[in-house]
């Protein structure tokens, strides 16, 4: 594929520069970083400009904190002025990313996401008799800082361009030169595009026609356990040795058994929660229901919150489910 170049000019337009900022400041108008940088938002993005130029970006001085749901996780809080360069350099580079990305591939892209991938998961379910789940151990810990940035300089030729993402790399590392944090915009991206040479390996070379892939959750198909078996066994050492990743233990089962996926267990003609789906709605709608109990949300908040929540559930034959819950929930409560 033919690499990208010229592209820091575009990166450093006024007019990208205030869409990176319209689009860093979304679901986040109110927040005092947000509020001071709009306050001189001219003179800020000038300076965003004059760094862009300049290779002189600022990078790192993360904020951590660690959520739970749906399981423990370190996210990194990159500062405001640094959310509106990563907008800059993704709204310019974009193009190049979803140019290597395969049809199958369905994270942290448009058009794509969480419900585009189950819904094709389902198709293979319908077609094939055997399932293949596989699982990246660790994987945002696990992207190595040196095969990644090759990758890149596969992708693009302009060196100012790479210098860019060479800093924002190197700002974040758990060790041994490994690990993109969780959080960034960047991050996505890189994530995303690290695995696509697997993706590209599974389809050309493995020649597998059920394949899906969520960021690192992958699942093959086959009518043939063995060769499914096998087929796995050949995408495993690919990733060990191209990408330096270790899969988790294979999960390798009839497709009449449910696949799980996403939070879900996909089955032909049905689709439910898996149990630590049903866990996290009982728990975060105890959560919800706790506030509005207390006065900490109005009606309308508590409406919106659990209108959220109930949407995830509605992709699943869920109905009584969520009836259940809630009905003991306030039943408690009287």
């Amino acid at each position: 594929m033919k690499r990208q170049g010229q592209l820091l000019e575009k990166i450093a337009d006024l007019n990208n520069l205030y869409e990176a900022f319209y689009k860093a400041q979304k679901g986040k108008v109110n927040k005092s970083c947000v509020c001071a940088y709009r306050e001189q938002l001219q003179a800020n993005l000038r300076i965003l400009r004059s760094q862009i130029s300049s290779g002189s970006v600022e990078t790192g001085n993360y904020r951590y904190f660690t959520i739970y749901d749906p399981k423990k996780r370190l996210i990194c809080a990159t500062p405001f002025p640094q959310r509106v360069l990563h907008h800059a350099v993704m709204n310019v580079c974009h193009a190049s990313f979803e140019k290597h990305q395969i049809a199958e591939s369905f994270a942290s892209r448009p058009g794509k996401g969480t419900y585009a991938a189950l819904d094709k998961a389902r198709e293979y379910n319908r077609q094939y008799r055997w399932f293949l789940k596989l699982d990246v151990r660790k994987y945002f810990e696990s992207v190595d800082h040196a095969i990644l940035k090759k990758q890149l300089d596969r992708l693009f030729k302009d060196q100012d361009v790479l210098l860019i993402f060479e800093k924002i790399i190197d700002s974040y590392s758990t060790g041994e030169n490994k690990s993109v944090p969780i959080g960034n915009l960047t991050s996505q991206y890189f994530a995303n595009h690290y695995l696509s040479v697997a993706d590209h390996y599974v389809k050309e070379t493995l020649r597998v026609t059920g394949y899906v892939r969520y960021m690192d959750d992958m699942v093959l198909w086959h009518n043939d356990k063995e060769s499914l078996l096998d087929t796995g066994y050949r995408f495993r050492d690919f990733l060990e040795k191209e990408l330096d990743l270790q899969l988790k233990p294979f999960c390798l089962n009839a497709t009449t058994k449910g696949l799980p996926f996403l939070g879900y267990r996909l089955f032909s003609d049905r689709v439910w929660l898996s149990p630590r789906s049903k866990k996290r709605f009982i728990d975060t709608s105890r959560l919800h229901a706790c506030n509005l109990q207390t006065g900490l949300w109005t009606q309308g908040e508590y409406r919106d919150h659990a209108m959220a929540l109930v949407a995830f559930t509605e992709y699943a034959n869920a109905r009584e489910f969520r009836k259940n819950v809630y009905s003991k929930l306030f039943a408690c409560e009287e």
